[in-house]
């Protein structure tokens, strides 16, 4: 199944005070590492979706097998960054037939879980479950990105609107939809204090 994972990272990082796509783990910047790690995976293509400080950003991203979108409209919301990177995904490659969502604010999202949503994603014959249209990650009692979509809801994604993310196609969806736990989902970066305390605890294990 080719599948093509799009990076959001558009964002302005207002309540962090300082763009989180250059805060670093373990001397490596958010943005650089989940795409370095995105590259360990089959996926193809990766695409980055900038805005907000797209220069400085750019620049940890020099010299990668990526595609690189510019969302000019990036105050828009969540939904402008999702059509570009759709867009920018189709124009790299046509033959998609799904694509995985990503943010840089997780940390601890590995190649290991995109594989096992893109193996979800394919079925097993004669399961219930087979070839769902949508596979996303469960934790803290909620569902979301990670998450990946079939070619079929692409449309759907693309007539979303202001801050509408992913999820209002999930819950659209649901009977569709199945489900990876992954607890580790909870800790997302959107503050300086949840970066700090995310390093200490990450650099004592």
């Amino acid at each position: 199944m080719n599948t093509g994972i799009i990076i959001l990272a558009a964002g302005a990082s207002s309540r962090m005070g300082v763009p989180k796509q250059l805060l670093h783990i373990d001397g490596i910047s958010l943005i650089k590492r989940i795409t370095e790690m995105t590259m360990e995976t089959a996926c193809y293509p990766i695409v980055v979706v900038l805005g907000a400080n797209r220069q400085m950003i750019r620049k940890e991203l020099e010299h990668m097998p990526i595609t690189i979108i510019d969302n000019p409209q990036w105050e828009n919301g969540m939904s402008s960054s999702i059509k570009m990177g759709l867009a920018g995904s189709y124009m790299t490659y046509k033959e998609l037939e799904a694509i995985i969502f990503l943010t840089v604010d997780m940390p601890l999202v590995s190649a290991e879980l995109i594989q096992k949503i893109v193996e979800k994603a394919k079925g097993v014959t004669g399961n219930t479950e087979s070839s769902p249209d949508i596979v996303a990650c469960k934790y803290d009692n909620q569902i979301g990105i990670p998450v990946l979509f079939k070619r079929k809801l692409f449309n759907d994604l693309l007539e979303l609107s202001g801050d509408n993310g992913a999820k209002k196609v999930i819950l659209a969806n649901k009977e569709h939809t199945v489900t990876i736990d992954f607890p580790e989902g909870k800790i997302d970066l959107d503050t300086m204090e949840e970066y700090r305390n995310f390093l200490s605890n990450y650099n004592q294990n």
